[in-house]
């Protein structure tokens, strides 16, 4: 009898300290301490989609170059990648683990739409915050969603300021579009549909692709009896290589223009078996060779503590991405909460780095409507045609 009320007084002791840990667990600020700040990001490491997972590497240097000059105000950042696959099942699940098990503060980046989508509810639920989605959909931000902030600029805005530059600058009058048949490239469509319209014109063929498909052979044929002298493509890389071929194939050479899903001109000039070489692009950042001081400073910081990496788009977008939230943690200043850090987030105003202007406020977190134009040049080099431009036409902004 005597052992049993010992046994029972330990257990009880045992869950005092418990819970006495518990509450201190709790009233401790979730993501942070006094010396680290938790940041996560998911992107596809391995499978079909492996190469945009440079994404998330890119926000790493960023953060290692932070904490290398002494981190913010005295915490280093503690960053988390896991690889999702490019799967949105695995993305909630391995954002669940970082938000549960980890106690990430916030999330930069994260490669896809449907990825996105799938955690985007989750996250604002338990009042994480999301800076720059890799990916441009609208239902991102419309409509606001208090803990997310948009970088990437809309397909739909770039659609638009790249058939101006077709019709005003290429005087060209008979323009059509490969589009993916989703969200992409429907809103590449739309935007492209809404700026001709302000010229009394009409695309002269709108030609949808599935995902999965591999033969465009008869895609092309209509694109070339239409007459297209310019051709838009919202495409998957894949999609994109196809079309070039099939199209050289029987002898159809229009001006190809895309969107800035295919900037990577190096690793479209090799797929393509160099076919990409004059194909114009949109772009949300500086070229990879830009002698910028900021695009100097993390060229370099990637040679010396990357060396493995490729400095291309993809990579580099995992910097731009991830700017904004260093300098809004920088603003914060020690006495950093959510609440903090959203009231930085929301009065960024033209802030600028290596990739577009951007400006949030409470009622709008678009980042910014603006994209450079680029083209492939011989050897996949990049010739600058137009610098950051904004979309007239932008409903969202009104």
């Amino acid at each position: 009898m005597m052992f049993r009320k010992k046994m029972l007084v330990s257990l009880f002791a045992a869950l005092a300290v418990l819970t006495v840990a518990n509450i201190t667990q709790a009233a401790q600020p979730a993501g942070f301490d006094d010396n680290e700040i938790r940041i996560g990001q998911w992107g596809p490491q391995t499978g079909p989609a492996a190469p945009w997972g440079s994404v998330a590497r890119g926000s790493k240097l960023l953060f290692d170059i932070v904490n290398e000059e002494g981190g913010i105000h005295g915490r280093k950042i503690k960053y988390f990648i896991r690889d999702d696959m490019y799967n949105p099942a695995q993305t909630v699940a391995v954002v669940k683990e970082l938000v549960e098990r980890q106690g990430i503060f916030a999330f930069v980046g994260g490669v896809g739409s449907a990825p996105g989508m799938a955690v985007k509810d989750y996250l604002a639920a338990n009042k994480i915050i999301w800076v720059s989605p890799s990916a441009a959909d609208k239902e991102f931000t419309q409509p606001l969603n208090p803990y997310l902030f948009a970088v990437y600029p809309l397909y739909k805005d770039e659609a638009s300021i790249l058939a101006k530059y077709i019709v005003e600058k290429l005087k060209t009058k008979k323009i059509g579009i490969l589009y993916q048949n989703d969200a992409y490239g429907k809103d590449g469509l739309e935007g492209a549909k809404e700026r001709l319209a302000t010229y009394k014109m009409s695309l002269v063929a709108e030609i949808p692709v599935e995902p999965t498909e591999k033969d465009f052979a008869s895609q092309i044929l209509r694109l070339k009896n239409s007459g297209a002298e310019a051709v838009l493509m919202y495409v998957s890389p894949t999609a994109a290589v196809i079309t070039l071929k099939t199209a050289a194939s029987v002898g159809f050479k229009p001006q190809w223009v895309s969107a800035n899903t295919l900037s990577d001109y190096p690793l479209m000039f090799k797929i393509t078996g160099g076919l990409w070489e004059g194909v114009i692009t949109g772009a949300f950042g500086e070229t990879p060779d830009s002698k910028s001081p900021l695009m100097v400073k993390y060229r370099d910081a990637a040679k010396r503590l990357t060396p493995q990496e490729r400095w291309g788009t993809f990579y580099y977008a995992g910097i731009l991405f991830a700017d904004p939230i260093v300098e809004a943690l920088k603003k914060v200043g020690r006495n950093l909460s959510t609440e903090a850090l959203l009231k930085a987030l929301n009065s960024i105003k033209d802030y600028q780095t290596i990739g577009p202007r951007i400006t949030w406020t409470p009622k709008q977190h678009q980042g910014t409507d603006s994209v450079m134009i680029q083209k492939c040049g011989p050897g996949a080099s990049y010739i600058m045609l137009q610098d950051w431009t904004t979309n007239d036409l932008a409903t969202w902004k009104k």
